[in-house]
């Protein structure tokens, strides 16, 4: 695998000559972006040197030379923060080897005095390490145990009528597993689920070749909720630092609105099991 060369391939793939500053003069493409000596000239270096970037065969890449990359490739703040891990992966080892098999205690107080907000702890994999009540009413009121997010945004059905814009819930999550494969690289949760869903769903197949990239840090959406019926939650993801690869994420709705109203009511529908607690997770086994 060379996810250096995939990403700067699909972004190059993505701009237009014309998008670049490029002048064409009816010259027949064979692509739709630019080649490779149009993007080397756009960055200020030569072709050669840009050709061996992609092939993930440049070692010690400077800040200028991902800088004039990332402006050629008029990259957002998320693509461009992901070039810089792609062709750094040994900077981001000390994260990646912090590792937390469960739920700080301090985090899950937290969730415990937030009873009217639906919250979960979620690894780098998107295991669910710990819930509250409200959390699994919202996202995972037909389960017992915690599943995968990610695993069940595209193989769980019920996830399919939960949004109602399903197919932009389910390419924010491929863009965050994008960001994720470069930052975490050595987790096997991280790349085993990757390969399990490229094997099980030709729909994640599709979109994980487009190469999104996104933190989906703050993220708004639409639920037809089967027990509530519909609402507008926001999604806000947290980043833990005395944990790096764990995720406070919460749901939150606009006060005195009908969403909220929903909520209250999902907050008042009986259930089994008091929270917050490690929430079970089935066991997956990951290619070696």
């Amino acid at each position: 695998m060379n996810p250096l060369g995939e990403f700067l391939r699909s972004r190059r793939g993505v701009i237009r000559p014309q998008d670049a500053g490029l002048a064409r003069y009816g010259e027949r493409r064979r692509v739709s972006g630019l080649r490779r000596e149009e993007l080397a000239q756009l960055a200020g270096v030569s072709v050669s040197y840009y050709t061996r970037l992609e092939q993930g065969q440049a070692h010690n890449v400077s800040d200028e030379v991902l800088d004039a990359v990332a402006r050629a490739l008029q990259l957002g703040g998320n693509e461009r923060a992901h070039l810089f891990t792609l062709a750094r992966p040994g900077r981001t080892a000390p994260e990646r080897a912090v590792r937390a098999s469960s739920a700080p205690p301090a985090l899950r107080q937290m969730l415990a005095m937030m009873p009217d907000v639906p919250a979960m702890v979620l690894s780098a994999a998107t295991d669910v390490h710990t819930w509250n009540p409200l959390g699994h009413a919202l996202l995972a009121w037909h389960l017992d145990e915690a599943p995968n997010m990610s695993r069940s945004v595209f193989l769980d059905p019920r996830m399919r009528e939960l949004y109602a814009d399903w197919p932009g819930k389910a390419r924010s999550v491929v863009a965050y597993l994008r960001m994720a494969v470069g930052r975490y690289r050595d987790d096997r949760r991280v790349v085993g689920l990757v390969e399990e869903l490229l094997s099980r769903s030709p729909e994640f197949a599709g979109m994980w070749a487009e190469h999104p990239v996104s933190t989906c840090e703050t993220m708004t959406y639409d639920m037809a909720h089967p027990v509530v019926g519909a609402l507008t939650v926001n999604q806000h993801t947290l980043r833990l630092e005395e944990a790096p690869n764990l995720m406070l994420v919460t749901f939150t709705v606009e006060a005195g609105s009908p969403s909220a109203a929903a909520l209250r009511m999902l907050g008042g529908v009986p259930r089994r099991g008091a929270a917050p607690v490690p929430a079970q997770r089935h066991s997956v086994a990951v290619p070696s």
